[in-house]
């Protein structure tokens, strides 16, 4: 196995940092751990696990904070990780086989992202950067940082997946701590974009924190500035941007806008799974309805590339092509989609099958 330290930083996260650091002692990984500023037991539990601690001034640059911890790595390429982020899987050889096959790129672990939807437990899958050679690349950004070229700041690079993942449990505060964070990330961000306003990422990031706590028509106003600058569709952030564009149109009753926007440029995103559920929330919320159309994108999407992650992109698009079932008239196909998604346990899908009065199998 290729040496590997593994770099995280926090600040106060107690709660986390013995369930982020423990999974990772069994594999002999160099741990640097970066406080920016905890006032609880994070660096006296971290010690348990790591000597390589390390106090870092916070100057509300996450960048800066990442970079320093890279810098603190005795070994070239390095494993990035957050504090609630635990490791469930590995493959060793595997990691060097993908490594030595791209020698020049940026691995993507598999992130399983557990979080609320519709005031319920949900799990949803996607790919992030996270492993890389510290002499080629860095952090760049003040606030949602990205990994970029170290001599040019391009974030144009090889990406290839790595055989990681890790569950992700985000961030779970209430909702008056959420307008808080929303309102500390916008800070920054507006800071990004009096010096790079013509870049769409941060925009989308906006949307983002507008999204966090629901506020849908600033989420829309920050997504559509993004969209109306020029954006690679095969960027992951793109891709995700795009269902969040969709999701706060039809939030917003604006889903006409969205068909006008999304029709003539589905084809950009035709392997994301999320998109084409999301294209075929947009025929649903159509006046009339388009069923045909819809039940057209959700099987779309449950046969995409990413289906293979088990989530959301599993259970969605069963639980989707349910509902179309039931608006068509077709119980039978309805109940037994709705059972295909209730086997991954998703709550809709059993509360649904419920309601139908159907025993979930």
């Amino acid at each position: 196995m290729i040496p590997l330290s593994v770099c995280i930083i926090g600040k106060n996260e107690e709660n986390n940092i013995e369930k982020c650091l423990a999974p990772l002692v069994p594999y002999g990984f160099e741990i640097i751990y970066v406080d920016t500023g905890s006032t609880d037991r994070t660096k006296e539990l971290a010690a348990k696990y790591t000597d390589h601690i390390y106090d870092f001034e916070w100057i509300g640059d996450f960048s800066a904070a990442r970079n320093f911890s890279l810098q603190k790595a005795s070994h070239n390429y390095v494993l990035v990780l957050d504090c609630d982020e635990f490791l469930t899987e590995i493959d060793l050889d595997g990691i060097e086989q993908a490594v030595n096959a791209h020698p020049n790129g940026v691995g993507l672990l598999l992130r399983i992202n557990y979080c609320d939807s519709n005031r319920k437990k949900t799990s949803s899958p996607d790919r992030v950067e996270r492993l890389f050679h510290k002499r080629r690349y860095h952090y760049c950004f003040t606030i949602h940082e990205q990994v970029a070229d170290i001599n040019t700041n391009s974030t144009y690079y090889d990406r290839y997946e790595i055989p990681l993942t890790v569950d992700h449990i985000g961030y779970a505060g209430n909702m008056d701590e959420k307008r808080l964070k929303a309102e500390r990330n916008n800070e920054l961000l507006f800071k990004e974009i009096e010096k790079h306003p013509d870049n769409p990422y941060f925009y989308f990031q906006i949307g983002q924190s507008y999204n966090l706590i629901s506020d849908y028509e600033n989420s829309y106003i920050y997504y559509k500035k993004a969209f109306e600058l020029p954006l690679d569709p095969k960027e992951l952030w793109v891709q995700v941007m795009a269902v969040a564009f969709i999701n706060a149109m039809t939030h917003t009753g604006r889903s006409e806008e969205a068909l006008a926007i999304f029709e003539p440029i589905a084809h950009l995103f035709a392997d994301t799974a999320d998109f084409h559920c999301s294209m075929g929330n947009i025929y649903l919320n159509q006046k009339p309805p388009q069923p045909l159309k819809a039940m057209m994108e959700y099987v779309k999407a449950s046969q995409s590339p990413n289906h293979r992650e088990e989530g959301s992109n599993t259970y969605i698009p069963y639980y989707n092509m349910g509902l179309v079932n039931e608006m068509l008239g077709n119980a039978e196909a309805a109940i037994s989609f709705h059972q295909k998604s209730a086997a991954y346990d998703y709550p809709l899908a059993i509360e649904r099958l419920a309601a139908l009065g159907v025993k979930n199998l």
